[in-house]
């Protein structure tokens, strides 16, 4: 008899967008398709949408110009719009279906991918061995990574490409652009992937990054970076799911996101997030 099994760390990410005690700015025209939960006052501006549930965590936090199209918790709303109940303390300038203060205040919940899991991952991409010094892919280049450690940057531009094979740490910085693309491997079938970095991740001009193929396959890139644009994500980018355990994500300009998660999101300029149930 032989038992085989994929061994594997899984987390769930329940909402579009979950952010930490910094909190989400929205500005001009971006819009969120799914709930979000924050741990911080949620800002938004005229012409921003959220198209499901926002909640808001904690006794002092609000909800300030916001367009919400389901139900809204929060300490305190301001000059928004809810389409159904709005869970609040007190209110100034909202509309909503119905108000209730039931339900507050929110606890907060932590960012969903533990230190322990990006240890682990660390650790798996280390066991592929170590790249000492940068990487780099131009042009017409295309290579094959992981499991690896690359002790350095990676940078990938002019339409070059990378697979995936397994895990990727990056101890330096990552920046994808000017149509560069990273994907997993065939070999991941429908599972998931994860490129991690020590420094920042940029994202843009059209870069694509995307898992196998297969339905249920992602790439996930993940900063440790503590700075409040750990993550930037620009110009007609398409990525699955961002995550920064420490630092804040911006986000703008015609981008196509799955999940985001981070300490501090920041979204702008006709930007759309759209959460996939289930992820």
């Amino acid at each position: 008899q032989t038992l085989y099994a994929i061994d594997s760390l899984t987390p769930s990410f329940f909402y579009g967008a979950h952010v930490g005690e910094g909190g989400l700015v929205m500005e001009n025209v971006s819009k969120i398709t799914g709930n979000v939960f924050s741990n911080g006052s949620i800002q938004a501006s005229s012409g921003t949408q959220i198209l499901g549930t926002a909640i808001v965590a904690g006794q002092t936090n609000s909800i300030s110009n916001a367009s919400i199209t389901q139900d809204a918790y929060a300490n305190s709303c301001l000059n928004s719009s809810v389409g159904g109940t709005l869970h609040a303390a007190t209110q100034s300038g909202c509309t909503f279906g119905s108000l209730t203060n039931s339900g507050l205040p929110i606890s907060p919940a932590p960012l969903p991918v533990s230190q322990a899991q990006i240890d682990q991952w660390k650790q798996d991409a280390l066991a592929g061995g170590v790249i000492v010094g940068d990487y780099g892919l131009s042009g017409s280049q295309q290579a094959t990574l992981g499991p690896k450690k690359i002790q350095g940057n990676l940078e990938l531009q002019n339409s070059a490409q990378l697979t995936l094979a397994g895990t990727l740490w990056v101890t330096g910085t990552v920046e994808v652009k000017n149509s560069a693309r990273v994907r997993l491997a065939a070999s991941y079938g429908s599972l998931s992937g994860i490129m991690v970095a020590d420094g920042t991740i940029t994202l843009q001009n059209n870069s694509i990054s995307s898992g196998s193929g297969q339905a249920g396959s992602y790439l996930m890139y993940l900063s440790t970076s503590p700075l409040l644009q750990a993550i930037v994500v620009k110009n007609n980018t398409i990525a699955d799911i961002l995550y920064t355990s420490q630092g804040g994500i911006l986000i703008e300009n015609d981008i196509v996101v799955r999940e985001v998660a981070g300490y501090r999101l920041k979204i702008q300029n006709v930007a759309t997030l759209t959460y996939e149930t289930g992820l």
